[in-house]
C-alpha cells in the first residue's frame, strides 16, 4: 500500500478483472489459470466472428459455426444449441447437437439426458441460466431484445473448470447467435424481395412489350379500316361513273348506230344523193369519236385515282399489266437497276403514259403482244413500251407534230397528252421502230424529279 492508499483500490481492480485477490498464497496458480480463461475467452471472440461474417450463407451454416465456436471454447463433448418454440420462426434448423465432432438435427437420434436440456431450452428457455444442473452440463440463455428465444447447453470436457467467464462466454454468443440468426433472415428476406422486385420489373417490362404490340397491331386495324373506307369510296365512285357511262355514252353510241342504220336505209332505197348521206355519216363518225373518248375517260377514272399511286412505281406497271383493257393483249413488264422513289405526281404520271401506250398499242396498233421496260439510270429514268402492232413511227411522229400546232378534232389527243407530262417532268418523249416490229413509245426522265410537277392535262 502506498501513501496515497492507492493498494486497496488497485487490488480490488485487479479481483474483478482476474477474479483474484493478490493477499493469497495461491496468487499465482490463480493468475495462470485466469491467464488461461482470457486466452480462451479471446479465441471465442474470435469464433464469435467468425461465425457471424456467414450470416450470409444462411441459418444452417451461420448456427453450425457458433456450436463449434462454443464447443471448442468449453471443449465439450456434447454442445446443443436450440431455437425455443415460436421464436425466430424463420431459424432453420430449430436445434443443432455437436458429439464427438458429429453435427446431429434429427431428435430421434439424440440421447436422454439431451433431450431432457432440449425441452428446457424449447419450452422454458428462461430456465436456462444455470452454471450446473447436477449432471455435469452447463446452460445459458439465448436472448434478443431482452426476451428469451432459445439457449446453449453444453458437457464441458473432463478437467475443465466453468467459471463465470465461461458463462460470460457463452451468453455473448448465444445472444449474438440470435442477432445474427435474425439478420440473416433479414439478409434472405431482402434477397427474396429484390428477386421478387426483379420479376416484378421484367412482368413489368412484359407487360410493356405486349402494350406496345397491341398498340402495334391496334394502329394496323385502323390502317386497314381506313384503307377498307378509302376502297369503298373508290367503289361508290365507281359505281357513279358506271351510272355516268350507262346514261351518257350509252346515248352517244345508240345516237350514232341510228343515224348510221337511218343512212343505211336512205341509200338502199335512193338513187344518188351522196352528199346529204355522207354529212350525215360523219356526223355518225364524230358521235362515236365522242363515245370512245368518254369510254377511255371512263376506263381510266375506273382503274386509277386522282390521288398518289398505293405503291412503288414498278408494282403499279406489274398491276396495269394485269388490267385487260383489250382482252388479247399481252403484257410484260421488266425493271432494270435498282429502283429509286420518285415523287408521287412524277410515278403517276409515268403510270398513265404506261397505260396510254398500252391502249393505243391495242386499240389503234391491233397488237397482241406488248413489253413495258423500266430502267433507272443514274441520272435518268427511262420508260418504254413496245408492241408487235401494225403502227408506224413515222405517221405518229408526223401526227404528233400536226397536233402540236392545231387541234384535229381532238384526233391524236393521246400522244399530245404523253408528251406534255413527259415535259413538265423535263424530259422527253420519242417514237420509233420496236424490235417486235410495231411502235415503241419511249420517255426518259433526268434525275432527281422536281418534287411537284403541275398536274397533266387528263382530257
Amino acid at each position: 500500500m502506498n501513501a496515497a492508499g492507492q493498494g486497496p483500490v488497485a487490488g480490488t481492480d485487479l479481483g474483478a478483472l482476474t477474479g483474484l485477490r493478490s493477499g493469497k498464497r495461491s496468487f499465482y496458480p490463480a493468475y495462470v489459470r485466469s491467464t488461461e480463461r482470457l486466452e480462451r475467452a479471446v479465441e471465442a471472440l474470435d469464433g464469435i466472428s467468425r461465425a457471424l461474417v456467414r450470416s450470409a450463407e444462411g441459418p444452417r451454416a451461420l448456427v453450425e459455426a457458433v456450436v463449434r465456436a462454443a464447443a471448442e471454447h468449453l471443449r465439450a463433448r456434447r454442445l446443443l444449441l436450440a431455437v425455443a418454440d415460436g421464436a425466430l420462426r424463420a431459424a432453420r434448423p430449430r436445434f443443432l447437437l455437436l458429439a464427438d465432432d458429429v453435427l446431429i438435427d434429427d431428435e430421434t437420434r439424440l440421447p436422454a439426458d439431451v433431450r431432457a436440456h432440449l425441452t428446457v431450452l424449447r419450452t422454458r428457455p428462461w430456465e436456462a441460466e444455470s452454471a450446473d444442473g447436477g449432471d455435469g452440463w452447463v446452460r445459458a440463455p439465448m436472448t434478443l431484445d431482452d426476451e428469451p428465444v432459445g439457449g446453449i447447453a453444453a458437457q464441458p470436457g473432463s478437467g475443465l473448470e466453468v467459471a463465470d467467464t465461461d458463462l460470460a462466454i457463452l451468453r455473448v454468443l448465444a445472444n449474438q447467435a440470435a442477432v445474427a440468426l435474425h439478420n440473416s433472415y433479414l439478409f434472405h428476406s431482402a434477397t427474396r424481395l429484390r428477386g421478387r422486385t426483379e420479376q416484378l420489373s421484367e412482368a413489368a417490362a412484359r407487360q410493356a412489350r405486349d402494350l406496345a404490340a397491341r398498340s402495334a397491331e391496334l394502329a394496323e386495324t385502323q390502317a386497314r379500316l381506313v384503307e377498307a373506307m378509302q376502297r369503298q369510296a373508290l367503289d361508290d365512285e365507281r359505281h357513279r361513273i358506271a351510272r355516268e357511262l350507262h346514261d351518257s355514252v350509252t346515248q352517244y353510241v345508240l345516237s350514232a348506230g341510228m343515224t348510221m342504220e337511218v343512212c343505211r336505209a336512205e341509200l338502199a332505197a335512193m338513187g344518188d344523193p351522196v352528199a346529204e348521206i355522207a354529212g350525215r355519216l360523219a356526223a355518225a363518225k364524230d358521235l362515236n369519236r365522242q363515245a370512245v373518248e368518254r369510254l377511255r375517260a371512263a376506263i381510266y377514272a375506273l382503274h386509277h385515282t386522282a390521288d398518289e399511286p398505293p405503291g412503288p412505281l414498278p408494282v403499279m406497271l406489274e398491276r396495269l399489266s394485269s388490267v385487260h383493257l383489250q382482252s388479247d393483249l399481252e403484257v410484260r413488264v421488266r425493271v432494270a437497276g435498282s429502283p429509286v422513289p420518285l415523287p408521287p405526281r412524277a410515278e403517276q404520271s409515268l403510270l398513265r403514259l404506261a397505260g396510254e401506250a398500252l391502249f393505243n398499242a391495242g386499240a389503234h396498233g391491233g397488237a397482241g403482244r406488248a413489253v413495258v421496260r423500266l430502267a433507272y439510270r443514274p441520272d435518268t429514268v427511262v420508260l418504254s413500251v413496245s408492241d408487235d402492232g401494225t403502227g408506224e413511227p413515222a405517221q405518229l411522229r408526223r401526227a404528233l407534230r400536226l397536233c402540236r400546232a392545231a387541234d384535229l378534232s381532238g384526233r391524236h389527243r393521246g400522244l399530245a397528252n404523253m408528251l406534255a407530262r413527259a415535259e413538265e417532268l423535263g424530259g422527253s418523249l420519242s417514237i420509233r421502230r420496236a424490235r417486235l416490229g410495231g411502235i415503241q413509245l419511249r420517255v426518259e426522265i433526268p434525275l432527281p424529279v422536281p418534287t411537284d410537277p403541275e398536274a397533266s392535262d387528263d382530257h
